[in-house]
């Protein structure tokens, strides 16, 4: 008998029975724009241009990291899909989009159904808090380049917001209010460094405590889902002059608040105002981490900034606590050359 695909290593069969465990889960997460179900060639999506005057789609795309490698480690695979979600989501609320909808791509070194259907529901979880729908999708099995028990992630997101509304900047100016909002965990950024300190250079189990005297694993305390910021930032928008918006992923708070800074202006944080996880002590301490390259690595603690002119910081605050956001107010806009600095 002849070679066939499966002894090269892909498993239609196990592809065709992912596919049917998944159609329930996409299909919750459907807004009324949808048009079809799964498995067409190309997601569709009923774009109503009326409710716009000037409509503009914002796209972004973004994985997980090496944050998959500890999901892949720990055999947790149900909540990584709200990370993917959250990292290109919330980069669209940044320019004042509405997230509309939500593709997916999961390569894997060898298909496993159960594997698949975790992934696509963390997925799926990420996209009802967003409030998009998740339209398609491709698997792809990867035998030879990678190994069984292996996968990564990739998101592709496309959101829409009116012209004359983008965020963009360049109405910052000094006197501004930097408005913080908290993230528990690492959430998708500087997962490399994290596992280089804590299970290489300080010997930690995944299956240990996540700290001394902590109840919940080390390997649990790292999965933790990034936040989606996306609706509190929404509704933030329609009822505050919010002026810029920074999603704080990889290069931290000083790498991304640059990137929404015009010229003239600086901002100063003050990290005191906010209590930062644990776990970036755990990393700073097992890898004897100096604070400027912490700060240069990860959020610690603060996963989305908005500046606001100071007579509207109090509402924004108000605002983003009634949508589940602890606010709190991190620092100032500046006159200064588009640098950031820590009080």
């Amino acid at each position: 008998m002849g070679e066939t695909y499966a002894s090269s290593g892909v498993d239609i069969a196990a592809g065709e029975e992912a596919v049917q465990r998944i159609k329930d889960k996409v299909r919750s997460t459907f807004r009324p724009e949808v048009i079809g179900d799964i498995g067409g060639f190309g997601g569709l999506f009923s774009f109503a241009n009326h409710r716009y005057r000037h409509p503009v789609l914002v796209s972004s795309t973004d994985g997980v990291g090496t944050k998959a490698l500890i999901a892949q480690a720990a055999g947790h695979f149900d909540t990584i899909g709200v990370d993917l979600v959250a990292m290109c989501v919330d980069d669209l609320v940044c320019q004042g989009a509405e997230p509309l909808f939500f593709l997916d791509y999961i390569a894997v070194g060898k298909l496993d159904p159960d594997h698949i259907e975790q992934l696509v529901e963390g997925v799926a979880e990420g996209c009802r808090q967003a409030g998009c729908a998740l339209i398609g999708g491709e698997m792809a099995e990867h035998p030879g380049a990678m190994e069984p028990g292996e996968f990564d992630l990739v998101g592709f997101a496309v959101g829409v917001a009116e012209r004359d509304q983008l965020i963009t900047g360049e109405h910052v100016r000094a006197g501004d209010v930097l408005i913080g909002l908290p993230s528990p965990g690492i959430r998708s950024n500087g997962y490399s460094l994290a596992r280089k300190v804590l299970l290489e250079t300080a010997g930690r189990s995944l299956d240990g405590p996540a700290f001394d005297g902590a109840k919940h694993t080390l390997a649990q305390e790292l999965l933790v889902p990034s936040v989606i910021y996306a609706p509190a930032v929404l509704a933030l928008l329609k009822q505050v002059d919010v002026r810029a918006v920074a999603h704080v992923t990889g290069g931290g708070l000083a790498g991304n608040l640059t990137r929404v800074l015009p010229k003239g202006v600086d901002a100063t944080v003050d990290p005191k105002t906010w209590e930062e996880p644990r776990i970036f002590g755990e990393i700073r301490r097992a890898g004897d981490i100096s604070d400027a390259e912490m700060r240069k690595v990860f959020n610690l603690g603060i996963g989305m900034v908005a500046v606001v002119p100071p007579d509207e910081a109090y509402r924004a605050i108000d605002v983003l606590r009634t949508h589940g956001q602890r606010a709190v107010e991190i620092g100032r806009v500046h006159k200064g050359d588009g640098s950031v600095h820590f009080a």
